[in-house]
């Protein structure tokens, strides 16, 4: 594979092709995902930050493994709260169980006025990378 090749995945939402983005991108071992919500495979949107962040986590885990990656590979993550205090909450319960070791992941949250739709309470933004590209492409 050429080393500046680009690969994307998709959720197949209908906002993608409408806003025009990748919602993750993977060149030379690292992928960057764009901020994850907590909508389903039909698009709809859970009603509180806990459901909302583990949904988010779940399409996170969905992108990373269409890259042949896991939760472990996560090299950072930025979360975009609407309360920081839920916010909080939430990712302090939910890290324990999305990362196999939490205290290995960088994590900011960031408490902002608004995501891009009126329901959501969070997005998590991450970026992942193979701890040995050459090791994993040879063995796919």
């Amino acid at each position: 594979m050429d080393s500046q090749a680009k690969e994307t995945q998709a959720l197949g939402m209908p906002w993608e092709a409408e806003y025009g983005y990748a919602q993750g991108l993977k060149q030379d071992g690292t992928v960057w995902l764009s901020g994850q919500v907590g909508h389903d495979e039909h698009g709809l949107v859970a009603n509180d930050m806990e459901t909302q962040m583990r949904q988010a986590y779940a399409n996170t885990r969905k992108l990373l493994a269409g890259f042949n990656l896991t939760m472990n590979d996560v090299v950072d993550e930025t979360l975009f709260v609407l309360d920081n205090s839920t916010g909080y909450a939430a990712r302090q319960k939910l890290g324990r169980e999305v990362y196999p070791d939490p205290m290995q992941v960088p994590s900011t949250m960031i408490g902002v006025a608004a995501l891009n739709l009126p329901s959501l309470l969070v997005e998590i933004k991450v970026v992942a990378r193979q701890s040995n590209p050459a090791l994993k492409q040879a063995n796919q």
